[in-house]
């Protein structure tokens, strides 16, 4: 990045079959950054969505300057759909990457908070529903159950002081992204948000918690699985071992 380059932020929002709800995403994401006083992007990162949500994004980009479209041929997954977004952020001039869902679980309007802390103080902001004036909306017992009880289990095993280590809402400095060895991260999912955050904070980087409402999505399909939670449940003790053995960056 250039010395003199002015500072800006990236929004990252991964897609795949929601055509009911990027538009009005993207609508949102708007309004949020005309209250910010830096400028922002969006990159649509689509994996070939059957329901033509590829060209709802196209449509967007070609109305919206400050819209941009990446399309992968195959639906690789939330981690792999991230990683694409972050190297194209890199390849640019962004100062800080934001990631996001697309269903309105997280709130577009927090996004100029997020940035707020990581402009200020912090080198990963996350939005978490686990500290005080976080919560979560319309979820039943057990999924809160199997979310709080995800996040002591990956706190404890990482001895990693953060107490919303699965969420998704974030916003990182360009310079932790560019230490981190993305090639080597190949979690997906509840796994992919740990990690990224176990590596972070192994490089020393400023951590800082912000509370936010997650809230279920209203349209679409959840792309919660089994499969999700049960690779959270082995990466955490691999990524500690790797970790005590010297095999992660900073470890």
């Amino acid at each position: 990045m250039s010395a003199d380059a002015q500072e800006r932020f990236l929004v990252c929002l991964p897609t795949y079959n929601e055509r009911e709800n990027l538009e009005r995403m993207v609508v949102a994401i708007g309004a949020a950054r005309e209250r910010v006083d830096i400028p922002g992007d969006v990159l649509v990162i689509d994996d070939g969505s059957p329901d033509g949500t590829g060209e709802i994004a196209d449509r967007l980009a070609a109305e919206l300057g400050w819209v941009h479209v990446l399309h992968r041929t195959a639906k690789e997954g939330l981690g792999r759909a991230y990683l694409a977004g972050f190297r194209w952020a890199l390849e640019r001039d962004y100062v800080y990457v934001l990631e996001m869902d697309c269903d309105f679980s997280h709130d577009p309007a927090r996004i100029p908070d997020l940035l707020a802390v990581a402009r200020a103080d912090a080198d990963l902001v996350i939005g978490s529903r686990y500290v005080r004036g976080g919560g979560v909306r319309d979820w039943s017992a057990v999924r809160r159950a199997i979310s709080r009880g995800g996040c002591l289990y990956a706190r404890v095993l990482l001895q990693l002081p953060v107490s919303d280590l699965t969420g998704g809402f974030k916003c990182f400095r360009r310079e932790v992204l560019e230490a981190i060895a993305l090639d080597e991260v190949t979690a997906e999912g509840y796994a992919f948000q740990i990690e990224m955050t176990y590596r972070t904070a192994l490089l020393g980087f400023r951590i800082r918690e912000i509370p936010i409402t997650f809230t279920d999505r209203i349209a679409g399909g959840s792309k919660m699985s089994r499969r999700i939670v049960a690779e959270a449940s082995w990466r955490v003790p691999s990524l500690r071992v790797r970790a005590l053995r010297g095999r992660l960056p900073g470890a």
